[in-house]
């Protein structure tokens, strides 16, 4: 009976093994293996083996320094406001109950919106001279001109406007995974801790925030992933400018590998991308979750 279950079981993850098998671990071992290559963007073009060339070419490149530091900093923005914020409207969903039914399903319709749409909507509110906020400021007195802020064309500020869509885009997603983080605290402590007087700052980082850890680690690493690898959403804004001010690892991949015409190279970017992902995934399930220690 036992051999049995374990064919059906087999028979039943074989059709899942064999397609992340040819569309993703195949893939994935291309491109890494790539990395160690000298490949002419030419199909069928020859490949020379140059061993960590790449990875050095990768380091001692100012462009690639520059790009994995806009997106550690667009990154750290982008979660951080999102966690903020969705936290924020998760507690008043929570303490709402039934009653916010409505407002979750309203909050909830950026994450319908493709991240181009978000992006050229959001291009429209933003551009100088002709943007919508600039317009609302104006008329609200807080500008003379609508040209005073170029919220797309001024290098101090245009990695942060365009952090702007991002995160009105899936700040209702890390809301959406603390409200239902938020359903399994256990109502007896949190009574028990009003009974006995604590105040809600110290309920929120001594109880409800700790009992939260498995859940905030999923939705950081989540969202963390996510935002370090936009792209569409700043192409569509200002396709990395100005001054490659917005440029970030996947922009300069996208054309290393497109405009530059060295696959190798991007492929070295890449994996260099991917190992440092996997490495702060790592670190935030340990330092967040803590896996077998002490959840309270």
């Amino acid at each position: 009976m036992r051999l049995t279950d374990r064919r059906f079981a087999l028979a039943l993850i074989a059709p899942a093994a064999l397609f992340l098998a040819a569309f993703v671990a195949w893939p994935l071992l291309r491109f890494v293996a790539n990395a160690f290559y000298q490949i002419s963007p030419m199909a069928g073009g020859p490949r020379k083996f140059v061993g960590f060339e790449n990875f050095a070419t990768a380091f001692g490149s100012p462009a690639f320094q520059g790009a994995a530091l806009r997106t550690i900093v667009y990154t750290v923005v982008v979660v951080a406001l999102e966690f903020t914020f969705g936290l924020a409207v998760a507690l008043v969903f929570a303490a709402l109950g039934s009653r916010s039914a409505v407002f979750r399903t309203v909050f909830m319709y950026p994450l319908m919106v493709a991240p181009v749409v978000a992006g050229l909507l959001w291009r429209f509110l933003l551009i100088d001279n002709f943007g919508i906020l600039n317009e609302l400021l104006r008329r609200g007195g807080l500008l003379h001109s609508t040209d005073q802020i170029g919220w797309l064309s001024n290098p101090k500020i245009a990695l942060f406007s365009v952090a702007m869509p991002d995160i009105w885009l899936t700040t209702s997603f890390i809301t959406l995974v603390l409200f239902a983080g938020l359903q399994n605290v256990p109502g007896d402590v949190i009574e028990a801790a009003r009974i006995d007087g604590v105040r809600f700052p110290t309920l929120l980082f001594r109880i409800i925030l700790p009992l939260l850890r498995p859940v905030i680690a999923v939705a950081l690493i989540v969202r963390g992933i996510d935002a370090a690898r936009a792209f569409d959403i700043i192409l569509i804004q200002t396709s990395g400018g100005p001054q490659d001010s917005t440029t970030t690892l996947s922009l300069l991949i996208y054309r290393t590998m497109t405009r530059n015409g060295d696959p190798g190279l991007a492929s070295a970017m890449g994996t260099v991308y991917l190992i440092g992902m996997l490495v702060v995934a790592a670190i935030a399930i340990f330092a967040i979750w803590r896996p077998g220690g002490d959840q309270a």
